[in-house]
């Protein structure tokens, strides 16, 4: 979509972006990616908060803790999950999954799934502005789409 002819976003409406520190080179690609996308959309920096934590775990707690404030019409939540040799990967890419999926019908607040679950971190790099798109991207566009699709059920989407 050409940046001329982007809809707007919510009159007013903002966006909170939490980043996940822990495999930062790639999720500093993601977030390159989401805001890039929202500025698409309408929405511009001055309507995007970025929260850094210090890994995907913490992602739910802080976006639950961002929502229940009311000022985000949207939510996107980045970072990358490698596998290592241990179970350590399978807890943290459920966990960090349910969390969210929480969160986001708890506060009936779109958020945009942009965490990765790679082997390799080259993998992660590929999927963060590679040969394989950025996900990040594709999460702030995902968010801003089911913000719509909320607003033409009608109602407040945030009650």
């Amino acid at each position: 979509m050409a940046p001329g002819n982007a809809p707007e976003g919510p009159a007013g409406g903002r966006v909170v972006v939490a980043v996940a520190r822990f495999n930062e080179a790639v999720s500093r690609r993601l977030l390159d990616g989401a805001s890039a996308m929202l500025a698409e959309h309408g929405y511009g920096h001055d309507r995007v908060d970025v929260m850094w934590v210090a890994g995907a775990f913490e992602l739910p707690v802080a976006l639950d803790r961002a929502l229940a404030s009311g000022r985000y019409d949207l939510a996107v939540a980045l970072g990358a999950i490698v596998r290592g040799e241990t179970p350590h990967f399978d807890v943290l890419a459920h966990e960090t999954t349910r969390g969210l999926g929480a969160v986001a019908l708890r506060r009936s607040i779109p958020v945009g799934f942009g965490v990765l679950t790679c082997d390799t971190l080259e993998q992660a790099l590929a999927r963060a502005g590679g040969s394989a798109g950025n996900k990040g991207a594709e999460a702030a566009e995902a968010a801003v789409a089911t913000r719509r699709a909320l607003e033409r059920l009608g109602g407040d989407a945030a009650t």
